[in-house]
């Protein structure tokens, strides 16, 4: 897979914001960073996505990442492998 620019990234992230909009959600800090680590990041388990997002917000903890993670999943914006592994995908709707 090759990588994704910054402004691919940007792109992305506003797109998710949006669909998230659309569908209701509110749009928090937490979200975002959330959002942020699983574009910018290499994370391959849910458990690496909180160790990093903690470090950039310490009030981000396991249930905030696991509620993200399914909320992205509902709007199918992100698809979970397994388990504990994720992988983000934009849908051709957003």
């Amino acid at each position: 897979m090759k990588p994704i620019r910054k402004a691919e990234k940007m792109n992305q992230m506003d797109q998710i914001l949006e669909e998230m909009k659309k569908r209701g959600f509110r749009i928090t800090n937490q979200r975002k960073i959330v959002i942020q680590v699983i574009l910018n990041e290499d994370c391959d388990s849910c458990k690496e996505i909180i160790m990093k997002a903690s470090k950039i917000d310490k009030s981000i903890g396991v249930a905030t990442v696991y509620r993200v993670i399914n909320l992205l999943e509902d709007c199918n914006i992100i698809q979970r492998r397994n388990m504990f592994r994720i992988e983000h995908k934009m849908v051709a709707a957003v």
